[in-house]
């Protein structure tokens, strides 16, 4: 099957009626990108996996609560993304790991080498990002990696939405510091 909003309009029907196959297409379609989505907020591969998998049977099995099924990967990001932070604060509140702990990897660009410098840059400033306060790293994480606007940050996150840009504004101006101070 190719990849317009149609056929996977059509997938997703067949998903509600249990329609196993469709399912599975649409996972195959979605779960790389899902995958890394969780890790980056979980760290864990294992806990990534478990998020991942819960968050594709939460979307099937609520599926006929999404109206437009043309945002279907948009609303399973947000899933997973809400169960990845479930999952990070779970693990907070048992102490599990250590807030500022938490790391965000860069995805290597099969090793091309002109892209090597443009990796190392991305994951030295993914590195200073780590060691910003924990609101401020996750906040960046969700606006400037994830893509989420101004709204959706301050919903995911709980605060509201003056809050959500003046902790992303503070972010930005903190790493920027802690660039500037260490050049790469």
């Amino acid at each position: 099957m190719s990849t317009t909003n149609q056929n996977i309009e059509q997938l997703l029907l067949l998903c509600s009626a249990g329609n196993q196959r469709a399912q599975i297409e649409v996972y195959n379609r979605y779960y790389k990108a899902m995958y890394n989505t969780a890790l980056r907020i979980s760290r864990d591969s294992y806990k990534a996996e478990d998020i991942m998998q819960e968050s594709f049977l939460t979307a099937y099995t609520k599926l006929d609560t999404l109206k437009d099924k043309t945002v279907f990967g948009s609303w399973l990001k947000r899933i997973v993304v809400n169960n990845s932070i479930a999952e990070y604060n779970k693990q907070a509140n048992e102490n599990a790991i250590a807030l500022d702990d938490v790391i965000y990897k860069v995805e290597d660009n099969n090793g091309i080498e002109e892209h090597d410098l443009a990796n190392e840059k991305a994951k030295y400033i993914i590195d200073t990002m780590k060691t910003l306060k924990p609101n401020y790293n996750l906040g960046l994480t969700l606006h400037l990696i994830e893509g989420y606007d101004y709204e959706e940050v301050a919903e995911i996150m709980n605060i509201s939405y003056a809050n959500s840009r003046t902790l992303i504004s503070r972010a930005k101006e903190s790493l920027r510091k802690k660039l500037s101070v260490n050049a790469y």
